[in-house]
């Protein structure tokens, strides 16, 4: 799912993004599942220790511990029988000095119905990256993925329609279960058809244009008060806050992993003036967007 800023950029200086590698995937279909180790990649020019952009999903179960892994600008620590679930669009990078090892799980965007997305909560980038089950929820989860990649590795017992029903729902058995440690993580109250889900879908959606939340607000038909209230249950942090930090992870990303001039960035981010992009990235960075640039080359 490449956001706005990537389809605005891809005369060759926007992030590169890479795609689901179907031809690697057992039959062809849209997942793949295996152990983690040197020598696995999901595109074979995808450097994998150096950040770069996916427009899949990516789950890791570790087996071993401690590995740091960067999503979005923010090192993670895994331990073993952790989880990190890295959605589409989010920049990411391994650690050359960790060893992975564990399971690893990749989607492709479509491979599951609507509303299975939804109700998996696929797309709650509000939601942290690493999730740290209890011991009766990991073994439920290993359970789980261990039945899905018997599933996914057994082509020859049915055909490739019936097969591919199947590890669907294998697949959303695991989601379900991981959805749910995910938004018991954050102790998200909030229900799938809540206002709050929509300004995030909305926000995600136009942020590049939008900074408004009145113009949100106007446009999902709630008023600013409901929003307000809304949003600071499911996150702790104001509609504005929430809009602000979402402009400022985009100029982040395209700062440090593009060579577009700073001026061309605040565009890209819905800053047309230059100085006040400059102005609102050093508010909410206490640096300057060629300072924070030069600190990631």
């Amino acid at each position: 799912m490449a956001d706005m800023a990537d389809r605005d950029l891809q005369g060759g200086d926007g992030i590169r993004t890479f795609p689901f590698p179907v031809e690697l995937s057992v039959g062809g279909v849209g997942m793949q599942i295996g152990p983690m180790g040197t020598g696995r990649t999901w595109h074979a020019e995808a450097p994998l220790e150096r950040v770069h952009r996916i427009d899949f999903h990516v789950v890791m179960l570790f087996g071993e511990g401690p590995v740091r892994h960067m999503v979005d600008f923010t090192e993670y620590e895994a331990m073993a029988g952790d989880l990190l679930w890295i959605r589409p669009g989010q920049v990411h990078r391994f650690s050359p000095t960790s060893e992975y090892r564990g399971t690893v799980l990749t989607m492709q965007p479509g491979f599951l119905p609507r509303a299975t997305v939804e109700a998996t909560g696929l797309y709650r980038y509000d939601l942290p990256p690493l999730l740290r089950p209890d011991a009766a929820t990991l073994t439920g989860l290993r359970d789980s993925l261990g039945q899905l990649q018997r599933e996914y590795e057994d082509t020859t017992t049915l055909p490739l329609s019936l097969h591919t029903a199947v590890l669907r729902h294998s697949l959303t058995a695991f989601l379900l279960r991981l959805a749910h440690l995910a938004a018991s993580a954050e102790s998200v109250r909030q229900r799938s058809d809540s206002t709050f889900t929509l300004f995030r879908d909305a926000v995600e959606r136009d942020f590049a244009t939008n900074h408004s939340v009145s113009g949100y607000a106007d446009a999902l038909g709630y008023s600013r008060r409901t929003l307000v209230r809304a949003v600071r249950a499911a996150t702790g942090d104001t509609p504005k806050a929430f809009i602000d930090k979402r402009v400022v992870l985009e100029a982040k990303r395209l700062l440090a992993h593009t060579d577009l001039p700073i001026g061309r960035v605040g565009a890209a981010v819905g800053f047309p003036d230059a100085a006040n992009f400059s102005k609102f990235f050093h508010q909410h960075t206490d640096r300057t967007p060629a300072a924070f640039r030069a600190e990631l080359r």
